[in-house]
């Protein structure tokens, strides 16, 4: 996750986008299999780096990772993926403290 944030933060592709949700709404049963796994990388610059981008960038479900997930899987805006997409990252934001 961090890695794949990092790398949107740099070339912002559909693709990264759409990876980056799908490893957030994905991993384990939960979003708190996905914090488990953060814990204890939590305080690392590069992991604060990737919620920073992810708080910028996903948290709003108009923002340009949300639309550019909906892009990748549809070639066009589709506002119920991308509510989904900024509700599986305010949640992960959530619990890593950072909403």
């Amino acid at each position: 996750m961090v890695l794949k944030a990092l790398a949107f933060g740099t070339r912002g592709e559909n693709k990264d986008a759409y990876d980056l949700y799908y490893v957030i709404r994905n991993y384990g049963s939960s979003v708190d299999d996905m914090l488990e796994h953060l814990n204890p990388i939590l305080h690392e610059q590069e992991t604060q780096k990737a919620l920073e981008i992810l708080r910028r960038d996903f948290s709003d479900p108009g923002g340009v990772g949300p639309r550019r997930v909906a892009e990748f899987l549809y070639r066009t805006r589709n506002d119920e993926v991308q509510a989904d997409v900024a509700g599986f990252v305010r949640e992960l934001l959530r619990k890593c403290n950072i909403a």
